[in-house]
């Protein structure tokens, strides 16, 4: 079936695996309604239209949260980026996320947020997992989607643990390992569950991903990566083991699977960076489908993103980059151009940042240069124009895994093995070999090297999810500077927050209506 006519056919599967799902008064991590029908799990092709509407589920509109919350998209949008150094979004809204202030509040949004989001993925895996096995038809067809409902399952898990449980650095090293954190429900069950330490959470992580490897790697299970970059394939698989590896420490584990996943994944040209991160390319491994026909319009990430999506997120509260950031950027890199700098001389608000005179060179530039922003858009020094809408409101393909961040992966576990020159030849290769940057070299050792890893991670990932979680995994603080101080942050977000000092470590504590509902926890 084409694309198109696969999402909507999706949209019955979806009806019968979440019935009611913003209707429940609790938040739990059981499926949200009885998934062990007949009819959905009767054939391997209906079984098909299940693992797509898990799929969907990612960029579903979650509207009882508000405007904007749309799966995997807010996640990387609101806990990924809003909440990083150098993310920058001049509105007071959200000061509670800026702050990491909410952690320990059970009532609080971000908290429930990715619970109810990733456990109504997991709730309906397990389904496909535990009834798939019994479906009429293709073996084969059947064990392979079942794969993918691992891979999902272990990939939600991944991204619960890094905000459930503590991170795996020294300073909590004990409690990261063996604290409790998440409820490890497996099956279909619906009763009261115990929480499960982040060990036990990877082992599982670890079993899903090894037994869904071993059925994905048959040749059989290949995909077209251009058209269904959205699909869970074998590489999926490696690029969640390295980065679930990276988190837990295990650094062979996850320079292994970060060299496995890239190989067929080459790095994309200057003129697809350029082309607005919001269709798949040669190094894109996994992503989200969006297309006109299936679009959110105002809920979408691209309507939040896109830097020249008419709405009024944009047009009124425009990105930028940490100016810092920016300026650590060699003038020899292209990726300069993704941001725009004011011209030496040139006024901007030292409040928000926004360019006022319409005809100074960086107002006159950006709109010379992309004449579909609107023209009530306003403009800000170090604009963002990484990502570009499709076409419509806010209409895009939404990248989780792509070659460049397993160099990165790569890079930093060679470095945390002690193999310095490895870790400098992948830094060399992730910007000399793909043209991004035809002069840059890199001789630094120790410290600076791994400063320099961190760096390239800033600059290639930027917008992408990555900020707060790198900065939790690293035991970074955020420490936003206003104007004033020599950065380009609103004053009410310019703070400086250190983990061991700041609400529980930057580790949630549980959603109050699951505590509420599971008496076992």
């Amino acid at each position: 079936l084409e694309m198109k006519k696969i999402f909507r056919l999706l949209m019955v599967a979806m009806g019968v695996l979440v019935m009611n799902s913003c209707s429940s008064d609790y938040l739990n991590t059981s499926p949200e309604s009885s998934t062990g029908t007949a009819t959905i799990f009767e054939t391997a092709d209906n079984m098909e239209l299940a693992i797509n509407g898990l799929y969907r589920q990612m960029t579903q509109q979650y509207g009882a949260f508000g405007q904007g919350y749309n799966g995997e998209g807010t996640i990387k949008h609101y806990l990924g980026n809003y909440a990083s150094n150098d993310y920058n979004r001049f509105t007071s809204m959200n000061i509670y996320l800026l702050d990491n202030s909410y952690h320990i509040n059970p009532q609080s949004t971000w908290i429930i947020l990715p619970w109810y989001y990733y456990y109504r993925i997991i709730g309906n895996a397990n389904a496909i997992i535990v009834y798939g096995p019994d479906a009429a038809g293709d073996e084969g067809k059947r064990d392979y989607i079942i794969a993918q409902a691992k891979v999902m399952r272990a990939y939600c898990y991944m991204q619960l643990s890094q905000r459930f449980h503590y991170a795996w650095f020294m300073g909590k090293s004990d409690e990261a390992k063996n604290g409790n954190g998440l409820v490890l429900r497996l099956d279909t069950s619906t009763g009261s569950m115990g929480l499960s330490s982040a060990n036990d959470t990877y082992a599982q992580i670890t079993t899903d991903l090894n037994e869904a490897i071993a059925v994905l790697e048959k040749e059989a299970y290949k995909r077209n990566a251009a058209t269904e970059n959205y699909q869970i394939n074998k590489d999926v698989a490696y690029a969640v083991y390295a980065r679930a590896a990276l988190i837990k420490g295990d650094y062979a584990t996850s320079a292994q699977y970060a060299q496995k996943a890239r190989k067929d994944y080459p790095l994309m040209s200057n003129k697809d960076y350029f082309a607005g991160f919001n269709t798949p390319t040669s190094e894109w491994i996994w992503s989200s489908y969006g297309s006109e026909t299936e679009t959110l319009y105002y809920y979408s990430f691209f309507a939040y993103n896109g830097f020249e999506a008419n709405t009024s997120a944009v047009r009124n509260y425009p990105i930028t980059i940490g100016k810092a950031l920016y300026e650590s950027i060699p003038e020899t890199d292209v990726r300069r151009e993704m941001w725009l700098a004011p011209e030496p001389g040139e006024k901007y608000s030292q409040t928000n940042g926004q360019i006022t005179d319409k005809k100074s060179p960086s107002y006159l530039k950006i709109f010379a240069k992309y004449p579909q922003i609107p023209s009530t858009a306003k403009i800000a020094a170090w604009h963002q124009m990484k990502f570009q809408t499709l076409d419509g409101v806010g209409v895009g393909h939404v990248n989780h895994f792509r070659a460049s961040e397993m160099y990165l992966i790569e890079a930093e576990c060679q470095y945390k093995m002690g193999n310095e020159s490895a870790a400098q030849k992948l830094l060399e290769e992730l910007n000399v070999t793909s043209g991004r940057d035809p002069q840059y070299t890199c001789t630094k050792t120790g410290d600076e090297l791994f400063a320099e890893i961190k760096k390239y991670r800033g600059i290639e990932l930027w917008g992408e999810g990555f900020g707060w979680f790198d900065l939790k995994r690293w035991n970074d603080p955020i420490d936003r500077k206003h104007f004033s101080e020599g950065g380009n942050s609103y004053l009410t977000y310019a703070v400086k927050c250190v983990q061991e000092q700041t609400n529980n470590w930057w580790t949630s504590v549980l959603p109050e209506k699951e505590t509420n509902y599971n008496e076992e926890v």
